[in-house]
């Protein structure tokens, strides 16, 4: 099925003789204490139509998910289901009703199989109880097969790369059968080829008559799958249209209510001295004799297909991950392969790829989290002095813009763009000389896109080299001083910023580059 860049697949019409909304919400309002998610919305889901949900973090995008889902109950208002009112009592209720959700961050349980999570709870049984393995094992092929993924029904969820998980929690959602499912941010660490599978199985559901609910902040995303757009902003609905005829400014403008400016704010600098040395770093079985360089004042990207090696590489080179051989120098210094503290004390600094497992202590407060690298420096005798952690938080939620209601509250009540700003805090707040960002836009709005970007474009005209992992091709290309392309754990290009375009990174990164090792 091909799929054009921007072309509009017909929905339903909506006349006086087409089908009613399968699910909708009817003047839905939702508060949580003091903040006021959600004001007056409506939105109505056809069968058969692609109805994309916009809207920066925090506009109250998760929160409408989370009420048609059952997870939320309305404080005024209605959720329709065939167009009578239901009241979801939980998740379970709404997935009964046949509406599935594919949320933005994977819910796996780590020490259990792909198989054992798709059918958790309601594995075919045999005689005796005895759950049917063999029958489990099929399904979960067949649909992993369906999704056109290569995926061993029995490997455990644990190691699960970002893509993989994202993979099962469709798969999982598929499995029900439903008549909707709600999509958010489910190709947020897919590669071009995964993503283009799996919108060839939303096309194959629509029609089927499936309606699907999508929410993505890449808007290309949202212009190629879907036909309409519900856009919200500080909780309530400012816009319900068709995408035919619309433009991404014109979206971009009904999502922040102003004219955004440039998205990759890169700044022209002066670039220093080597600040990062990596030479011949090997892992078996993972990447293999990887060198490159990073100055101060510049930001190179490492760019490739997920699988590629590139999260493994800055994780070695942090010391979270040790290398089998090579070296690291920051300033000169050579640094104890396999040592995070040793590197901290270089100065290295690094934003991993998943900021609730790996950056964020989601019990934690927002200040405390903050604090985190440098409870040393807060308190003497081991104590930490409550006004200096306060004080260090504060500071760092101005300088980053962080949108809360409390820095005591709990990390996880903030928008995925707001934990990012505070993973990024937390890092800055040691002084680094080498800012490793490993997708540091991941899953965030448009507007705090272009503050992130805007952020780091600042920190390296400041001297800081940053190192920044992505599958972002526009962000490499619009923020890279220089591009470093991995294919299959090797490092086969290094790329200048005037000579890098998306055919001369995608050519190296799929292998049809010439074998050159960048320096």
């Amino acid at each position: 099925m091909h799929l054009s860049t921007r072309g509009h697949p017909p929905g339903p019409r909506h006349s006086a003789t087409a089908p009613a909304p399968v699910l909708a919400l009817k003047d839905v309002s939702k508060s949580f204490g003091a903040v006021r998610a959600l004001r007056g919305v409506s939105l109505e889901l056809f069968p058969g139509e692609a109805h994309a949900l916009a809207g920066e973090n925090g506009a109250g995008k998760s929160t409408l998910i989370k009420t048609l889902a059952g997870v939320h109950r309305p404080d005024t208002g209605h959720v329709l289901l065939d167009g009578g009112p239901v009241d979801f009592h939980g998740p379970a209720d709404a997935r009964d009703a046949g509406i599935a959700v594919i949320y933005q961050e994977p819910t796996l349980f780590p020490d259990l199989s792909i198989a054992e999570n798709i059918f958790m709870g309601r594995q075919p049984r045999r005689a005796l109880g005895r759950i049917d393995h063999r029958a489990v094992h099929a399904a979960t092929t067949a649909l992993m097969g369906r999704l056109g993924v290569d995926l061993d029904p029995r490997r455990p969820a644990r190691g699960l790369s970002i893509a993989d998980q994202q993979i099962v929690e469709i798969a999982k959602a598929l499995s029900f059968e439903a008549r909707v499912l709600i999509m958010d941010e489910p190709t947020a660490a897919l590669t071009g080829g995964e993503t283009a599978r799996l919108f060839s199985v939303v096309e194959a559901l629509r029609a089927e008559g499936v309606a699907v609910l999508f929410i993505s902040h890449r808007l290309e995303e949202i212009f190629r799958l879907c036909q309409r757009v519900t856009t919200l902003r500080d909780g309530r609905r400012v816009a319900c249209e068709p995408l035919e005829g619309l433009t991404e400014d014109d979206l971009v403008r009904r999502m922040v209510g102003r004219d955004l400016g440039e998205l990759y704010p890169k700044q022209a600098t002066d670039i220093g001295a080597t600040a990062l040395s990596v030479h011949r770093l090997t892992r078996e079985g993972v990447f293999h004799d990887v060198s490159f360089e990073v100055r101060r004042g510049e930001i190179v990207a490492l760019a490739g297909l997920v699988g590629a090696g590139r999260s493994e590489v800055v994780q070695a080179v942090f010391g979270v991950d040790r290398a089998d051989a090579g070296e690291v120098e920051v300033n000169g210094r050579k640094l104890p392969l396999g040592s995070p503290t040793a590197a901290m004390d270089a100065g290295i600094a690094l934003v991993p790829e998943d900021r609730r497992q790996r950056g964020l202590v989601m019990e934690m407060s927002i200040e405390r989290n903050i604090a985190l690298t440098g409870l040393h420096t807060l308190g003497r005798g081991g104590l930490v002095r409550r006004a200096l952690e306060r004080g260090r938080a504060a500071d760092w939620a101005v300088r980053l813009q962080l949108k809360y209601h409390k820095l005591s509250d709990g990390v996880g009540l903030l928008s995925g763009g707001n934990q990012q700003k505070v993973v990024l805090a937390k890092w800055l707040a040691t002084e680094p000389a080498v800012l490793i960002v490993d997708e540091p836009t991941r899953g965030i709005d448009i507007g705090t896109k272009a503050e992130v970007h805007r952020l780091l474009s600042s920190l390296a005209a400041e001297g800081l080299a940053v190192l920044m992992v992505s599958s972002d091709l526009p962000e490499v290309l619009g923020m890279a001083d220089r591009v470093l392309v991995m294919h299959e754990g090797r490092l086969v290009a290094g790329i200048p910023r005037a000579e890098a375009t998306e055919e001369s990174v995608m050519a190296a990164a799929t292998g049809r580059h010439g074998k050159e090792q960048a320096a």
